[in-house]
């Protein structure tokens, strides 16, 4: 019975070894998870306290704090999820080190009917008259083997009992561990509980003084998305004068040659962009990395996404949105997001713009402060290309970012890593 009680012991001990490397993988990615949302909160954080010190960029403060208060939910969750993961992992820990209790104890019950056994029999069994009192040579042989088996069995007993002590105490280290670790993460989630309660607080307050002078704030915000539009306008009509002159390049260089341009499905107002191999491999490459691609600036917090909908904060205010809007520092560089050439830059209206073109895509940076970049360019990933420029009414620092396929906006939080 106690053989199969070991058997039953060591496969329920496996078991339990197994649950633990998946909790130490599923840990891995939660720790991961937690990390960059405690980094999110700190870069929101400070650019909460940037918007503060302009009480004209209230649409803005109000914006991050929405953000920060999404961040700190999903930290509540994450914080919930750990608790709840290193409450498993003690009580398997709690279990596995039971089972290790039960398996000495059955350990030194047998040693000890071994060793008294052995006590018992001394007499009978003393190894050098066992051995010579054989009848023959073979049975000696045999009698010799036996006493080697059995002293080699005692001491693999000895020592699986004190490796079995040595697992116990492990055990006993790693749940006081975890206890420790489980007290400390109930005292963060009690902090970010509190600071997530002020931040709405704040929001909240700061949402009823926006209510007061709501037509105020309507007018500007259209203001500024006519303002959005000329821009827009602006750089369709870049993007097509480049898309027209590069197909006209080509063509004049491939003279003879079947290079036609085309129109998209009978639109002459898009013209399709006739790619070299080496354009159409870089075309495919960055549209292998959707989902990948680095932000173009470091520190950030998302203030407008993409797409039409009404103002969160002026709900009578449509917004018309072709690309992100992100709240960052005071002299924050500005990277592209992929290698490629830079094919337009313009000052509009006072605004500094940077096209990048990466084969039949093409990467919008407008609000630049300074442009270390020139026409006719190639950039690399990463390669800083100028600085955000202060908005001088409320004194933040916002970089517009738009993709676009051809002249067709995308979405660009779906093309950026998350």
């Amino acid at each position: 019975m106690k053989k199969i009680a070991i058997a039953l012991f060591v496969i329920a001990t496996a078991l339990s070894f197994i649950l633990l490397d998946a909790q130490s993988t599923s840990s891995k990615q939660l720790k991961k998870d937690k990390q960059k949302l405690e980094r999110e909160i700190k870069n929101t954080q400070e650019l909460l306290n940037q918007t503060r010190k302009n009480k004209n960029a209230s649409l803005e403060q109000i914006a991050v704090l929405r953000k920060q208060i999404s961040n700190r939910e999903d930290m509540v969750v994450a914080l919930t999820d750990e608790i709840t993961r290193l409450e498993d992992e003690m009580a398997l820990n709690e279990k596995l080190s039971k089972s290790l209790d039960r398996k000495l104890a059955y350990m030194k019950d047998d040693y000890a009917r071994v060793v008294y056994n052995a006590y018992k029999n001394r007499k009978l069994t003393n190894k050098i008259t066992f051995i010579f009192s054989a009848d023959n040579f073979s049975h000696m042989y045999q009698r010799a083997k036996y006493y080697r088996a059995f002293a080699k069995n005692v001491k693999s007993q000895v020592e699986t009992i004190e490796a079995t002590q040595k697992e116990i105490e492990k055990k006993k280290i790693e749940i006081q561990e975890i206890k420790e670790a489980k007290s400390a993460i109930m005292s963060k989630e009690e902090a970010n509980l509190a600071n997530l309660e002020k931040a709405k607080r704040e929001k909240d307050k700061l949402a009823a003084s926006l209510k007061t002078k709501e037509k105020e704030l309507s007018a500007q915000i259209k203001q500024k998305q006519q303002q959005q539009k000329k821009l827009d306008a602006a750089i369709q009509a870049a993007i097509q004068k480049e898309i027209a002159a590069a197909n006209a390049k080509k063509a004049k260089s491939n003279k003879g040659k079947n290079t036609s341009t085309g129109k998209s499905g009978g639109n002459t107002s898009k013209p399709v962009i006739t790619m070299t191999p080496e354009e159409q491999k870089l075309s495919n490459t960055f549209a292998g990395n959707q989902g990948r691609l680095p932000w173009p600036v470091t520190k950030c917090s998302k203030l407008r996404g993409f797409g039409t909908y009404p103002h969160p904060d002026v709900p009578s205010v449509q917004i018309q949105n072709n690309g992100i809007d992100l709240l960052t520092e005071a002299g924050a560089p500005v990277r592209a997001v992929y290698q490629g050439e830079v094919v337009s830059v313009m000052d509009i209206s006072g605004t500094k713009v940077v096209i990048i073109k990466h084969g039949e895509y093409m990467t919008v940076y407008q609000n630049l402060a300074t442009i270390t970049v020139k026409k006719g360019q190639n950039v690399t990933s990463k390669q800083n290309i100028g600085t955000v420029a202060k908005n001088n009414d409320t004194g933040t620092y916002i970089l517009h970012f738009a993709l676009l396929k051809m002249q067709t906006y995308l979405n660009p939080s779906s093309w950026l890593a998350q």
